[in-house]
């Protein structure tokens, strides 16, 4: 980090747009869009996990090794979930149980 510190303005102004982002993120949640609840509610959150690593985190002003190894981990992350999605999303060939079906005779006493 050869930069100066960070100002506590740019700090405040951070804080204020994660509460801003939130305050959005719990309206979203009550409007219906349909399939659009989904990718709204996670635009919101990688745009505050973005502010979050690059500010507080302070990946913006980290030596490029650093941000080469985030970036790493991330790829890694979405190579794992990729790898395990591909397992429960090729099983639409497994036949699912049979419906029970109530016996139309009964027994005599």
């Amino acid at each position: 980090m050869s930069e100066g510190p960070v100002p506590v303005r740019i700090y405040l102004t951070v804080f204020a747009c994660l509460l801003a982002l939130t305050a959005l993120t719990t309206r979203v949640a009550f409007i219906d869009m349909g399939p659009l609840n989904t990718v709204a509610a996670l635009t919101i959150a990688v745009t505050k996990m973005l502010l979050v690593i690059l500010f507080f985190m302070h990946l913006r002003h980290s030596p490029r090794l650093t941000k080469v190894a985030v970036v790493a981990g991330f790829f890694w992350l979405v190579l794992l979930i990729g790898l395990t999605l591909s397992d429960p999303l090729t099983r639409h060939w497994t036949p699912g149980p049979s419906p029970w079906v109530p016996s139309t005779t009964q027994s005599q006493p």
